[in-house]
């Protein structure tokens, strides 16, 4: 066998280089820098602005909610096309605009001062963070990472994870020394400069566009023999990927949506009414309250540990798992034959949205491919949304017309079941018909 050239030696150490300064990373930094400052569109930092903006504006709860409610319709609805937009144009050009949206979107709600106009703000930051700046995130992790997904997506959570730690304190002293308005300004301030800029700078939709694989491989090794040495689940290449109407018309896409359209509906319909759920079990209102601390520890705990799992099993099977936890949270609800299991439930809460931020984020882009998975993602999501407003609902109904929780609670035990069962029952990641 003759000695390589010099270029071959060049070229092997270009692809070194580029494997040691995988440019990757920068975009995890950039996903998780994006969830963090998705914020101003999350339910946890606009509850710190509720009776403050309420009282300065003379609306009622119910003004406020319903303008709330309406934008969480509207975010919902808008997702799909946001993620078809996203797949055309890439995060590059997305992620900025995106950001520039809700940064005008905060300067807006700063200056609003009726119902009409809270509508449309409201509509505006839910729809840009809540909605299109996580979808983006989580988009360029998609295309960035596939050994190592679950794991990539884990780091990139955590991004949200502190978000809800520490941007409600931030909100509640900035609204106490400034007010309302120039909170929101502020908000406004911090999404353009960490956001707007180092988008255009930094962001590359995709590897293959340095010479790369996913994971930083040179794009002439061979990503299945190193899937296959990862040991990890089965994914779907790029030239295998699945449209929209192609997914639309699979009967597994409906068995998998089933997972986190049921974790959305009764996990929001637990926590929403938490406090009086465990309080009919003798528990106060402090401790009620104090579980959901421990709810959010322990899910940021096991952030890591999920995304190790995800990057390693059949997802759906770690779906499967997730709604086992769902299911005995909601067992503990109902029967909590000592107080001391509040802590069992707040663990098995924990558990299952720790699990959604790994494997119920990449379950989309796993089993469809990377081609459509902003436009695949959006659909997800905006099923997950819409469940997520409706959660809170059937409690309601069964306390006023029977009064009692427990036949909402059995439908909430049968839900994740039902949905467990459709899950093991779906086919695993396949290439697109033909």
């Amino acid at each position: 066998m003759s000695a390589p050239s010099e270029i071959e030696k060049l070229d092997e150490a270009s692809s070194e280089s580029r494997r040691q300064f995988f440019p990757g990373w920068t975009m995890l930094g950039i996903a998780s820098v994006a969830q963090y400052m998705s914020a101003p569109g999350q339910s946890y930092s606009v509850a710190a602005f509720k009776d403050p903006m309420r009282i300065g504006l003379g609306l009622t709860e119910t003004d406020y909610s319903l303008a709330y409610g309406f934008a969480t319709l509207v975010s919902a609805c808008l997702l799909p096309g946001i993620g078809r937009l996203v797949d055309r144009f890439g995060a590059r050009i997305m992620l900025p605009l995106i950001s520039a949206g809700l940064t005008l979107s905060c300067l807006f709600m700063s200056f609003t001062e009726n119902l009409g106009q809270l509508y449309f703000a409201f509509s505006c930051v839910r729809s840009l963070g809540q909605g299109a700046l996580t979808l983006v995130s989580v988009w360029l992790v998609g295309e960035w990472f596939e050994r190592r997904r679950g794991m990539a997506t884990a780091i990139a959570g955590m991004g949200g994870a502190i978000s809800v730690m520490t941007v409600p304190l931030i909100n509640n002293w900035l609204i106490a020394h400034y007010g309302w308005q120039i909170a929101w300004q502020i908000l406004a301030l911090a999404v353009g400069a960490s956001l707007i800029l180092p988008g255009l700078i930094l962001i590359r939709d995709r590897p293959e566009l340095l010479g790369l694989q996913p994971d930083g491989l040179d794009a002439n090794s061979s990503t299945d023999e190193e899937r296959s040495n990862n040991g990890g689940p089965e994914l779907i290449s790029v030239e295998d990927s699945w449209t929209v109407r192609q997914v639309l018309r699979d009967l597994t896409f409906w068995k998998l949506l089933s997972v986190p359209a049921t974790a959305a509906l009764v996990a929001t319909g637990l926590i929403f009414h938490q406090v009086l759920l465990l309080g009919s079990h003798g528990l106060s209102s402090t401790w009620a309250l104090g579980m959901l601390t421990v709810q959010a520890g322990f899910a940021t705990l096991m952030t890591f540990p999920a995304g190790w799992a995800t990057d390693r099993f059949e997802t759906r099977y770690i779906l499967c798992a997730a709604m086992g936890f769902l299911a005995g949270a909601t067992l503990l609800v109902i029967t909590m034959p000592a107080t001391w299991l509040v802590f069992a439930y707040a663990i098995f809460m924990g558990a299952q949205g720790s699990i959604f931020r790994s494997a119920g984020t990449v379950v989309w882009i796993n089993y469809y491919g990377r081609v459509h998975q902003g436009a695949v993602r959006g659909m997800a999501w905006s099923v997950m949304i819409l469940a997520s407003a409706l959660g809170p609902l059937p409690l309601a109904l069964s306390i006023d017309h029977f009064g009692s929780y427990n036949p909402a609670l059995w439908l909430f035990l049968a839900l994740p079941v039902f949905s467990a069962i459709a899950v093991m029952t779906a086919q695993g990641p396949r290439p697109a018909p033909k």
